[in-house]
């Protein structure tokens, strides 16, 4: 269901729709890709029909329906009907995709954190042998990945822009490493709002850490210029090299390091969504951080019977981070 054949670099990621063969590129090519510009491309890595599966199944998943026992950490109500919808005796079971009603004043960003957990094809998904030993020797660990957490990033028509940041401030493990598999639900172009990289970035200091107490913001790169110009990096507005996903069709992904800076646009178009999911792998000797306990994000999991010190010895709930592929010794 996953094959990782078609591939493309930074130097030019989406020159076609479907990439080198991975005869023209050397998974060395790709590790010196990754190690320099942050992040790679594989076009149709999913197969073909998975994608309308996976679409259907988030709308169910929106809707509370859920195919395995646990409920995902954080899902988004749908937007409420708005006036017009409910004098036209609408429902929100009618709405069209993400719960789109027409009204481009109330579309919002829709986020759901760790879908694997109440839905078997994304489960699938997530814990796919072959994205896991690619994200592992992309990124060199020596054991292999381990899923540390999913996210949905949906836009419906006319949903805002998500700030530029780095994903590795947000993961409180050691090691601290991170990568992010990008999975694209719906063809991407500029109108849609589709992922942006900025080339490079991975290489920054932690003058600017990368998190952010609000990730829609109508300045979504605010945050990033400031952290150029820590680097010294002059007139970052025009100098930095930023990479769009445009051009990715459904089914594509992309992998990044987790201190790659990214973002992407507002969805500018008033009919279609743009629908997205982020699998962030951690290597797989991981162990929890002090700090873990503090974090709403990773609080539950760490257990409360094991004192800090003894942290480093706490493995890791295997229903809740798979093991997803082992190095073989």
């Amino acid at each position: 269901s996953v094959s990782l054949c078609r591939a493309s670099i930074a130097d030019d990621p989406l020159h076609s729709a479907d990439g080198c063969s991975r005869d023209e590129l050397s998974l060395e090519t790709l590790r010196e890709s990754f190690r320099k510009d942050g992040f790679v491309v594989f076009h149709h890595a999913l197969n073909p029909s998975l994608v309308p599966g996976l679409q259907s199944r988030l709308e169910e998943v929106l809707r509370g329906q859920f195919n395995r026992n646990s409920p995902p950490d954080k899902i988004p109500k749908l937007p409420k009907q708005s006036n017009k919808t409910k004098r036209a005796g609408g429902s929100n079971n009618n709405l069209a995709p993400l719960g789109y009603d027409g009204n481009l004043h109330n579309s919002r960003v829709l986020q759901i954190i760790n879908i694997h957990k109440c839905d078997e094809d994304f489960r699938q998904l997530a814990i796919s042998p072959e994205i896991g030993k690619m994200v592992a020797e992309l990124a060199g660990w020596e054991h292999g990945a381990r899923l540390a957490q999913d996210q949905v990033w949906a836009k419906p028509p006319g949903a805002p822009p998500l700030v530029f940041h780095r994903d590795s401030p947000y993961f409180m493990f050691t090691p601290s490493d991170v990568v992010t598999v990008w999975v694209a639900l719906d063809d991407m172009d500029e109108e849609v709002g589709p992922l942006e990289y900025v080339r490079g970035s991975h290489k920054w200091g932690d003058g600017r850490v990368g998190s952010s107490s609000s990730f829609f913001q109508s300045e979504n790169r605010k945050l990033l210029y400031s952290a150029a110009k820590l680097e010294g990096i002059e007139n970052p507005e025009s100098t930095l090299e930023i990479v769009s996903m445009a051009g990715l069709r459904a089914g594509g992904i992309s992998i990044h390091h987790g201190k790659v800076w990214h973002g992407s646009g507002k969805n500018r178009s008033t009919e279609r969504p743009r629908r997205g999911l982020g699998l962030h792998f951690v290597p797989a000797e991981v162990k929890f951080t002090t700090e873990a306990r503090k974090s709403r994000l990773w609080r539950s999991y760490v257990p409360e019977d094991i004192c800090d010190e003894d942290l480093s010895n706490a493995e890791l709930p295997e229903e809740d981070f798979p093991l997803v592929w082992r190095r073989p010794r």
